[in-house]
């Protein structure tokens, strides 16, 4: 809300691709340090990421034709191939986790939300700067990334039990809450200047469908044939219907890739969310 009053009142005073880049190449970086140092790896909770990308990689793999008949415009195609799969895993996801399964399930978000975290800065990177880059250098935007590389070192870190101080812990938590303020105040810009003519219905109804009735409906038939606890599973088809994350906007922005289009898209099917969560969730679970 604030974040459309300012674009409101400001007007192109309030330059949002300076925030973008605040966002994506110093504050997110902070927030996926923080969020992968914050408790130590236990080997039980690797299976959900697995899974996860197990499933995402698949689908992407299956959508990649699909997207091309339906979508000639090559930066809608980006955007069905990337945001149909990229779901609010961490600002959504883990409290929701909370509040469904307790705090139990938190390890198992945060690993899920790491999947998520590689699959976005690396395929989804990729893609969406396909939109308006040659394949050189959408890799190369790839390998640009600071959230990857940020992940990697985390990652590290955990893994060889460093302890961090207190003093730069702090800070690194201070980074990681102005990167969601941030993030959702790009959002609050972008819907601000979203029209009807923006809301791409073809977009809305390919994405909902995949995002809310295949992907979930293909995962929990997987899942049912397999040996997973079924506490992780219910964890894991929880995350895979989480609606798009804002993170879809950041990128679509910072590649010119309609981010309208996206913030669009994002508002619709979180919308819908609030009503298929309620109805859904009680009988899959």
């Amino acid at each position: 809300m604030l974040g459309s009053i300012a674009k409101w009142h400001f007007k192109n005073e309030l330059q949002e691709r300076s925030l973008i880049l605040v966002s994506v190449y110093i504050l997110q970086p902070f927030l996926t340090f923080w969020g992968l140092t914050t408790r130590p790896f236990e080997p039980d909770i690797f299976e959900a990421p697995i899974w996860y990308l197990i499933i995402v990689l698949s689908f992407f793999t299956i959508m990649l034709p699909i997207g091309k008949m339906l979508f000639k415009d090559k930066k809608k195609r980006a955007i069905f191939l990337i945001s149909s799969l990229v779901g609010n895993t961490a600002n959504l996801g883990i409290p929701l986790g909370i509040a469904i399964f307790g705090e139990e399930s938190v390890p198992y978000t945060t690993m899920i939300n790491l999947a998520n975290v590689f699959f976005v800065n690396t395929i989804g990177v990729y893609i969406y700067s396909s939109g308006n880059f040659s394949p050189k250098e959408s890799l190369m935007n790839v390998i640009k990334m600071p959230i990857l590389w940020s992940a990697i070192a985390a990652l590290i870190v955990n893994f060889l039990n460093v302890q961090i101080p207190e003093s730069i812990a702090e800070n690194l938590k201070l980074g990681a809450y102005a990167s969601i303020v941030i993030q959702l105040l790009l959002f609050g810009i972008y819907l601000s200047q979203v029209r009807v003519e923006h809301i791409d219905w073809l977009l809305v109804k390919t994405v909902g469908l995949i995002k809310f009735f295949l992907l979930p409906g293909v995962s929990w038939i997987l899942l049912k044939g397999t040996s997973i606890e079924p506490f992780i599973a219910s964890v894991l088809l929880m995350e895979l219907i989480t609606p798009l994350a804002i993170a879809n906007v950041n990128f679509a922005a910072l590649f010119h890739c309609r981010p309208k289009d996206v913030a669009a898209l994002v508002f619709v099917t979180s919308l819908f969310f609030l009503i298929y969560f309620a109805v859904i969730w009680p009988i899959v679970h």
